[in-house]
C-alpha cells in the first residue's frame, strides 16, 4: 500500500510541475516553485519521527495537503518577484510622476532586489495562510476525542510540512529565484545582418529587440 501512496505523491508533484509550466510558460519558474516540495517532505518526516507516528494513509494525505498549500505560497512569492524583476506590479518599480508631470515607466529590478521585494510584499499573506492551516489542524494532531489517534497522523503531517515549507519559502526560495535568474541572464546580443531581431527574455517567452553596436556604445558612454 505504501508503494502506491509513494507513486501517488510523486505523480502529484509531476502534475503540479506540468501545470505550472503551462501557466508560467517557463520551466525555470516551475522548477523554482517546486523546489519547496523537498522542504515539505522533510518537515513531514521530522514531525512523524518526533511524535513517534508511523507512515500510513493519513500521513500521506497530510503530506499531499501540505504540498498543495506550500506550492500555492511559492507561486505567490515567485509571481510577485518575477513581476518586480521585469518592472511590473512592484512598489519599488511602480510608475512615479516626474517633475514635468509625466509618468515615468516602471524600472525593472535586479534579481536580488526582485526576490527581496517578492518576499517582503507577500510575507503577511504567506504567514496568514500557513498559520491558519496549522491552527486548524492542531486539534486533529493532538488526537483528542474518540478515535482521534486514527486521524492524528494527518494533522501532524500537515503541521510539520507547512512549518518547514513556510521557512523554506521565505528564506530559501528567494535565494533559489536569485540564483536561477542570474544563471539565465545572458549578455545582450548584437544585431547582425541576416539574424533575427527578437530574442526571448529570461524566464518568459516575451521578446525584446536586439541592439545595434552603435546603441550599445551610446549606453556605455558616460556623460562628461
Amino acid at each position: 500500500m505504501l508503494d502506491g501512496l509513494e507513486h501517488g505523491l510523486l505523480l502529484a508533484v509531476v502534475v503540479i510541475f506540468l501545470l505550472l509550466a503551462a501557466n508560467f510558460q517557463s520551466f525555470q519558474l516551475s522548477f523554482i516553485v517546486v523546489s519547496t516540495v523537498p522542504a515539505v517532505i522533510a518537515g513531514v518526516v521530522l514531525m512523524l519521527w518526533i511524535t513517534g507516528t508511523t507512515a500510513n494513509l493519513q500521513s500521506f494525505m497530510g503530506a499531499i495537503m501540505a504540498i498543495g498549500v506550500a506550492v500555492a505560497n511559492a507561486i505567490l512569492l515567485v509571481t510577485f518577484a518575477e513581476r518586480a524583476r521585469v518592472g511590473q506590479g512592484s512598489s519599488l518599480s511602480a510608475p512615479t510622476p516626474s517633475m514635468a508631470g509625466a509618468v515615468e515607466t516602471p524600472v525593472p529590478l535586479s534579481a536580488v532586489e526582485a526576490a527581496i521585494e517578492g518576499a517582503r510584499s507577500r510575507l503577511r499573506p504567506i504567514l496568514m495562510t500557513s498559520l491558519a492551516m496549522m491552527a486548524g489542524m492542531l486539534s486533529m494532531a493532538l488526537g483528542l476525542g474518540e478515535s482521534g489517534e486514527q486521524t492524528a497522523p494527518l494533522g501532524r503531517a500537515v503541521i510539520g510540512g507547512l512549518a518547514a515549507a513556510t521557512m523554506a519559502t521565505l528564506l530559501v526560495l528567494p535565494s533559489v529565484f536569485t540564483r536561477r535568474a542570474r544563471s539565465c541572464q545572458r549578455k545582450i546580443p548584437v544585431a547582425r545582418p541576416g539574424r533575427s531581431t527578437q530574442r526571448p527574455l529570461c524566464f518568459t517567452s516575451e521578446k525584446r529587440p536586439l541592439k545595434t553596436p552603435r546603441e550599445l556604445q551610446k549606453e556605455n558612454e558616460t556623460p562628461d
